[in-house]
This record gives C-alpha cells, structure tokens and sequence, in this order.
C-alpha cells in the first residue's frame, strides 16, 4: 500500500472505536484499523494540498475533511471514495471540520476568518459566513446537543455562537495571552476546553462564558490539540513539545506521568470512544496508540504518512 510522506495534522476514531482516519500533509486521508494496528485504506485523489482536519459522521459512514485548497469534502468509508463535488465557499486555508450530532450540517473555519455551515447531504452553503473574530479560524467544535459553535481564532480569543440565528453568544471568552489552536466541548456540553500558543489550556463555563479556574500549566511549548475522555472527566493535551497530558477537570491538575514517545511536534489527539485509548498524530508523519491508564505506548508507531 502507498504509504503517506507528510506531517499528520488530525486524527479521529470512529464511533465504534474499531477505524481511525487521519489526515496529512501529502493531501491524502488514511484509515486504520485500531485491533490491528495496520492501514486499511488511502483515501486521494480528493484535495490539492495539507488535510489539515478530518471528522467522522455519527454513524460512521461518512469522513469529512478539509484542507489547505480552500475545500471540504466527503468521504464514503465502505467504498473510500469523495462523495460529490467538493464544498465551495471559503476563500483560504479550512483549518478545522466538525459534523452536528445529528450528522446533517458540517462546521468549517478558515484563515478567511469566516466559519461557514454547510448541509452536509446536499453540500450547499446554510446562510451567511460567521466572521465576528475578525481573524483568522484554527479550531471550532460543536456542542453536543448542535446548538452551540465554539470557535479559536488568531486574535487570542474563544467565540461562542448560536447554530440557529448564527449570530455570537455575549462577548468573547477572553483570557489567553496567543492564538488558540484547538477547543473541545466536554460531554454534558457544559464546559468548553481550548489549547493555546501561550503554552496553556482553559476551561471555561458555556453557559456564563466565564474561566474556571486558573490556567492549566505544565507544556513547554503551543498547545495544538485538546480532548474530553467519553465520561467528561479527563481532558488530554497534545503540545509542540512532543509531549501529551491528562488533566483531572474537577482539580486541574496532571494525572499520571507525560505521554512521551518518540514523535515531533503533537498535532492531534482523540480518546477512543471506550476511553481506553489515546491516539496522537505528529509533525514527523506517525501516529501513536496509548495506553490511557500507564501512559504507555501501545505498539510502535503507525507509519503510514
């Protein structure tokens, strides 16, 4: 099988647990399965250039991803295969997807600063671009429930905005002191968590908009990823400094020893749906299984990027 050659930028486990998909830097989405450990399939011939996010549909049938060619696309999994025309509409870089639980509408947010809903069977744009930042988009994520879009962007600052009237909820959560790369809605859709380029995570309350507690600290260097363990009480955090952590949300503190292999730069991290698992994609074209309970590796890296 053709193997990737690039930075792998995003990672996703399935619903079931059973296949992750990631996306890389040589313009192409690879699946895997997770008992295994090997590549199922190359999924191509789809973007010109970086996959900078990929997500899986709730019932697991479908990919989206986006990409540095301005484009969202859909995937079919059983036949690794683009579904229809790829999705039109932002003006540069799309450096973050993410599907409603429902699996209808898809969120997209780009350098253009702009993030746009599109329906995601008929690949259309829904209503007008969200571009209240004024900056450029790295991260957004969807609430549980799909009324909520949290969004990180360049100018230092988490919005939160309505999925119905697509217009922001109060002021911007203000509080980190550089860009924000990744954010997360914890389980119960209660708590937003985003990584930052000051080296630190936050947790803030969705319903007030409000920090709580202090920041937590402990990377050496940009937070790029963060992510809920399925029962909300474990947050993980991928750096820049090749090192993951876990953090109890209730105290705010680490949880065991770094998450240290042999990896660049983490750009990605998810938890398996059982919780068991933590996966990691890097900047030196790998990926890696961990064992969430000793902070161990599981098997050798994945090398097919």
């Amino acid at each position: 099988m053709k193997r990737h050659k690039g930075w792998v930028l995003s990672v996703a486990f399935s619903p079931d647990g059973e296949t992750i998909a990631s996306g890389s830097a040589d313009s192409t989405v690879c699946l895997w399965n997770v008992a295994t450990r090997k590549p199922v399939d190359i999924l191509s011939n789809g973007h010109k250039g970086w996959i900078s996010s990929v997500a899986f549909s709730p019932d697991g049938k479908t990919i989206v991803s986006a990409g540095v060619d301005s484009t969202v696309r859909l995937w079919d999994v059983a036949t690794q295969q683009p579904i229809g025309k790829p999705f039109y509409g932002h003006e540069s870089w799309v450096y973050s997807v993410a599907f409603s639980p429902d699996g209808k509408t898809i969120a997209s947010g780009s350098t253009d600063s702009t993030v746009r809903l599109w329906d995601a069977p008929r690949g259309e744009i829904i209503s007008q671009p969200l571009n209240e930042h004024g900056s450029a988009f790295f991260a957004i994520a969807l609430s549980p429930d799909g009324k909520t879009i949290a969004s990180g962007s360049l100018d230092n600052n988490v919005r939160l905005w309505d999925v119905t009237d697509r217009k922001p909820i109060g002021s911007p959560l203000e509080g980190h002191d550089a860009s924000i790369h990744s954010v997360a809605f914890s389980p119960d859709g209660e708590t937003l968590a985003s990584g930052s380029h000051d080296n630190t995570m936050r947790l803030w309350n969705v319903a007030t908009g409000k920090p709580i507690g202090k920041p937590f600290k402990g990377h050496e260097n940009w937070i790029s990823a963060v992510a809920f363990s399925p029962d909300g009480k474990i947050i993980a955090s991928g750096s820049n400094d090749r090192t993951m952590r876990l953090w109890s949300v209730v105290t705010g503190r680490p949880i065991g020893k770094l998450f240290r292999g042999r990896q660049q730069g983490v750009a990605s991290v998810a938890f398996s749906p059982e919780g068991r698992i933590l996966v990691s994609g890097s900047r030196d074209g790998t990926i890696q299984l961990w064992n969430v309970a000793d902070g161990e590796p599981i098997g050798d890296p994945l090398r097919g990027h």
